[in-house]
């Protein structure tokens, strides 16, 4: 931003709230520039079909939803290993549940609960689960950064539920399939190829060109960066930690 340039960061946007929050006040010093967090599943059709299904009581009222997301990797020279650069499995890919639930609900936790296992030797959490409690329902979620590489996101309605198959490493070069579940009848949804990454890039390049607001603005990824700082602490603490004070 300093050098007039604007910016569309790498998720998680920083090593901490504190920090987000910092970018989010330099920003406002910089109104001609764009700045948004790269959260490439969002422009995804798949993720704006669930939104869309959620929104409109296709599955009824949103009740919970709960995420896997995982792979192996224990080379100690890997960035996502390195926990002075944010490394582990909270930071790399437990950021995603996080977002996924707070992009469903519309909203944020109130309070969230935290368990880490750490790695002894790289020092970074190689298995993490959280589950945050919303005002209407929960998300609970998994991640790993040593475990059989698998991801599925299931989003429960009070009358049916919808399967995200491939959440958030969606190929590019072929079509994806959601389930959705009603009346205990399951149907499969054909979705055509899209780039997610080439979609985000598109709507921020937009947002340069028409003078628009970004489509997820900063303090989306600050609030993200607030509920990963809460599931830590209630990890260190070895209880719930509050979020309704923060907001």
């Amino acid at each position: 931003m300093q050098a007039g340039k604007h910016v569309l960061c790498e998720k998680p946007i920083a090593m901490h709230a504190d920090e987000a929050q910092t970018l989010l006040q330099t920003a406002q010093d910089y109104p001609h520039l764009k700045v948004m967090e790269a959260f490439m599943y969002r422009f995804h059709p798949q993720w704006i079909q669930t939104l869309e299904w959620v929104r409109s009581g296709t599955i009824g009222d949103l009740t919970t939803i709960q995420t896997v997301f995982s792979y192996y990797k224990d080379d100690p020279e890997n960035i996502r290993n390195r926990p002075e650069t944010g490394g582990g499995g909270l930071m790399d890919i437990g950021c995603y549940p996080i977002s996924v639930s707070r992009f469903l609900f519309e909203s944020e936790p109130q309070r969230v609960f935290g368990w880490m296992q750490y790695d002894p030797l790289l020092k970074v959490d190689r298995l993490t689960s959280g589950l945050l409690e919303f005002e209407d329902g929960t998300s609970s979620f998994t991640v790993s950064t040593q475990m059989s590489a698998y991801q599925r996101v299931l989003v429960f309605g009070r009358t049916g539920r919808i399967e995200v198959q491939i959440p958030f490493n969606a190929p590019h070069d072929r079509p994806i399939i959601l389930l959705l579940e009603q009346n205990g009848k399951m149907h499969e949804i054909t979705l055509p190829a899209a780039n997610q990454y080439q979609l985000q890039g598109d709507a921020f390049s937009n947002s340069i060109l028409e003078n628009t607001p970004v489509p997820t603005r900063l303090n989306d990824a600050v609030n993200n960066m607030r509920a990963i700082d809460a599931l830590r602490k209630s990890h260190e603490n070895d209880a719930w930690c509050n979020l309704r004070t923060s907001q």
